[in-house]
């Protein structure tokens, strides 16, 4: 079975969403930095913890994490410090 979508591993870096740990005071300045970016083709890059391990014995039904993938938590503040980048459609 091919998936319908995958990821683009050449896509890079291209734009911050939202403020870095640093501005919003999440970070120790040790490089434990959540934060989002989106990739140079309009997909989105998600650093934080990978806490899948924690997850994937309690996801709802309909929610798995296919090989390969990783849930990854990041804090609340990083996301909405985030909205104002992400479009709506």
């Amino acid at each position: 079975m091919t998936r319908k979508w995958e990821p683009d591993h050449s896509a890079s870096l291209s734009r911050r969403l939202g403020k870095s740990s640093h501005e919003l005071g999440q970070t120790s300045g040790d490089g434990t930095c959540p934060d989002i970016w989106e990739l140079s083709n309009g997909d989105v890059a998600v650093i934080g913890a990978g806490l899948t391990a924690s997850y994937e014995t309690r996801l709802p039904d309909g929610v798995s994490i296919d090989p390969g993938e990783r849930l990854v938590v990041i804090p609340r503040r990083t996301i909405l410090a985030a909205k104002a980048d992400i479009p709506d459609a």
